[in-house]
């Protein structure tokens, strides 16, 4: 007999319309993975870490690719995720360096995969679920990741736990409905909003905030506030369409 059970997780995405989508349901961990090659966009991952927050799921951000080298930026970039609360692995799908720790960060989880494209998800189920059959694909170009994966696919782990690879993105848009108003899902800003003067700042241009005061005495990484200021203008503006849309 099949039966479909309430989820008790989900995350979602607005599509250019305004209208939510799914995109999985009842994982308990997000893990999100960069990479040298492609070049990484951290906007990309801090919305992924946004909507993980929101929805009450687990998030770790995964650095792959290890064998190519860690630059400047994305060593700083991984600091500031570490210094925001989240543990951050690097690992090597190529050598295998790592894999234990992202391995059992999966132990007894619904994990998922997320991420650009070509920053290599098929080839960390490869090495966490050696048996699963797996296509793997290459870059385009040096800058530029192949879609591989076109569904998401659950595999099981020798752990316990299970796997889901989902497709590669190039952008990712979370569900605005979906988002704490307060914060995004920002963890830096929920910490800090309850010392703005106002209960409903937005964390923009409002006085007394306490958001803007630690960006500029440095106690908040000034691209993570970018990156909520951008998801901030984004709910609001597919916010805007929804309701024209509706309104029609």
């Amino acid at each position: 007999m099949l039966e479909v059970l309430p989820r008790r997780t989900g995350l979602y995405r607005s599509n250019a319309r305004g209208r939510v989508e799914p995109v999985l349901a009842n994982v308990t961990r997000l893990l999100v993975v960069i990479a040298t090659l492609p070049p990484p966009d951290p906007f990309v991952a801090d919305r992924y870490l946004a909507a993980a927050a929101s929805a009450g799921i687990a998030a770790t951000p995964v650095l792959n690719k290890a064998e190519l080298g860690v630059d400047e930026a994305l060593r700083t970039q991984l600091e500031v995720y570490a210094a925001a609360g989240y543990q951050c692995i690097t690992v090597s799908a190529a050598t295998g360096e790592g894999v234990g720790l992202l391995l059992a960060a999966c132990a007894g989880q619904v994990a998922a995969l997320v991420g650009q494209s070509g920053v290599g998800k098929s080839s960390l189920v490869r090495r966490l679920a050696p048996d699963a059959e797996v296509e793997i694909g290459g870059l385009i170009r040096e800058e530029e990741g192949r879609h591989t994966t076109t569904v998401s696919r659950l595999y099981e782990l020798a752990g316990g736990g299970r796997l889901i690879d989902s497709p590669g993105v190039r952008d990712f848009a979370p569900a605005v409905a979906h988002l704490d108003p307060r914060h995004l899902g920002f963890v830096e800003v929920a910490r800090l909003a309850p010392g703005c003067r106002f209960l409903d700042c937005r964390h923009m241009r409002e006085p007394d905030c306490a958001v803007r005061q630690a960006v500029e005495s440095g106690s908040m990484d000034a691209r993570r506030y970018e990156s909520y200021r951008r998801l901030r203008r984004l709910a609001e503006d597919l916010t805007a369409v929804r309701r024209g849309k509706q309104r029609r």
